[in-house]
């Protein structure tokens, strides 16, 4: 049974502290001490330190995306449509899990605690593994373009996770010139420029294979059901790289 099975058959306890406790808690409908700001299941048994990263990159997900969603006021049906597509077609979530990511999402976007404590709390669990912090701006990217463009007000809290982050202006450029330009889209999937030469293109793609290797990215914490997503990127490297090669006759 992965991590999310557990959690979805309320067979084990956890404790999470913070805004993203709050949020768990809540969602699935059990005991949070407001003072700890830490939710209780089941002291019975409990996850892995492993797993209840994996945990909190999975509320954060749907938390961030919730906030990012009401960003212009109000969320529209367009923007839950988006979140449902990416739950299904990219996590290939199942009925339970949608399920309790829903309830996530809508805890979310009820909450007091605004997107950055959010980003915060997640750049505080994963700030020295960049792939995951990699994720979840290429989540945020794409579900904001879903509907065919991204808002001021998306665009804004994107920013502040990038902030947050602690990303230069550069990668901010690249994530974003990945999902709004096409001319440059490969060159930014690999995090380089169209002037950068064959050897640096060439090095820069094999940092990247290495380091989203499905194998890596499985050891860092990443919730087993977004993995797909997590394949989806290093595929979309291999593509890019591939493209590139093509245009410039690199051998």
């Amino acid at each position: 049974m992965g991590m999310l099975g557990k959690i979805v058959g309320g067979t084990i306890g956890f404790a999470m502290a913070g805004p993203l406790g709050a949020i768990a808690g809540a969602a699935l409908g059990h005991a949070f001490d407001s003072n700890a700001q830490t939710v209780y299941i089941d002291e019975r048994a409990r996850l892995s330190a492993g797993e209840e990263a994996q945990f909190t990159f999975f509320v954060a997900a749907f938390s961030m995306l919730a906030k990012l969603a009401k960003a212009d006021g109000q969320v529209s049906r367009e923007e839950i449509d988006a979140v449902e597509k990416f739950m299904i077609y990219d996590l290939n979530l199942n009925p339970e899990s949608r399920s309790l990511a829903t309830n996530i999402f809508h805890t979310a976007i009820e909450s007091p605690d605004n997107f950055d404590d959010f980003a915060t709390q997640f750049y505080s669990q994963f700030r020295e593994q960049y792939q995951m912090l990699d994720l979840m701006i290429d989540m945020l990217f794409r579900v904001s373009v879903a509907d065919g463009a991204l808002s001021p007000s998306e665009e804004k809290l994107i920013l502040s996770a990038v902030r947050i982050f602690n990303f230069d202006d550069e990668k901010y450029r690249r994530f974003k010139s990945k999902y709004i330009q096409d001319v440059e889209k490969y060159y930014a999937i690999l995090g380089c420029n169209s002037n950068d030469s064959n050897e640096h293109i060439k090095k820069q793609y094999r940092n990247l294979v290495s380091d989203y290797h499905p194998d890596k990215i499985a050891s860092k914490g990443l919730p087993e059901e977004f993995t797909k997503f997590a394949n989806d990127k290093f595929r979309e490297i291999q593509e890019a790289y591939e493209t590139i090669k093509k245009e410039r006759n690199i051998r």
